[in-house]
């Protein structure tokens, strides 16, 4: 199976259906970091319960989350699930932050180099890491999650929904290049396949509204 749809178009085609979506939604990067290690395994709505009973608590900073009590810490982002790994997680990625210099100074480093630094921290996989570089650091690293992989296979671009994550990453950066100019795309992109998989390429797909329809591969299959 060979697809003939550009994968530049195919931004262009969702930022004119969807508009500019403004990820990730957050008042400081490292609640960007918290966010992306709370919602592995949950939906959004559950992060933010967790997330605002951290903010109530004023323990939204590496140091605060590294020294509260684990079972206090569990209990406030038991919205989220998987609480007790969840908190380890975070505990394990503020003391990466603060044994590195805070944010601002790990962020001088090479994307490559932090995202291998990263996968090395214990509850941190390629997604968190990659969202945590996209959306905490500003490092242009593209994000795979489910609702990509769906798509790209429905659209006829992969031959399987299980394609190696760093397979499609690597066929998305190499049309749209990761640089410095792309950071702002890239963010976009990835919302807009979120928001379209939500909307209309769902696990059942609404194809007959859908606005990639003309375009599908699978559309007939459905």
């Amino acid at each position: 199976m060979v697809s003939m749809i550009n994968i530049q178009k195919l931004f262009e085609v969702l930022y004119k259906t969807y508009g500019k979506q403004n990820w990730w939604p957050a008042d400081t990067p490292f609640e960007v970091c918290v966010g992306a290690i709370l919602t592995q395994n949950t939906n959004w709505q559950n992060v933010e319960k967790a997330i605002k009973n951290l903010k109530e608590k004023k323990l939204l900073s590496p140091e605060t989350i590294l020294n509260i009590d684990d079972n206090l810490l569990q209990e406030l982002i038991k919205p989220a699930g998987f609480f007790r790994q969840k908190a380890r997680y975070l505990k394990n990625l503020s003391n990466f932050l603060i044994q590195n210099g805070g944010i601002e100074k790990i962020k001088e480093r090479e994307t490559t180099e932090l995202r291998k630094k990263l996968l090395k921290i214990k509850g941190i996989g390629k997604e968190t890491a990659d969202s945590i570089l996209l959306y905490a650091f500003n490092k242009p690293s593209f994000v795979i999650d489910k609702y990509t992989k769906r798509l790209f296979k429905r659209l006829g671009i992969t031959a399987s929904e299980n394609i190696p994550y760093d397979t499609l990453k690597n066929i998305i950066e190499k049309e749209i290049e990761p640089n410095e100019s792309n950071i702002n795309l890239y963010k976009e992109f990835h919302a807009l396949i979120v928001e379209h998989c939500k909307k209309f390429c769902k696990k059942k797909p609404l194809c007959e509204s859908c606005p990639l329809s003309d375009i599908c591969y699978n559309k007939a299959r459905f």
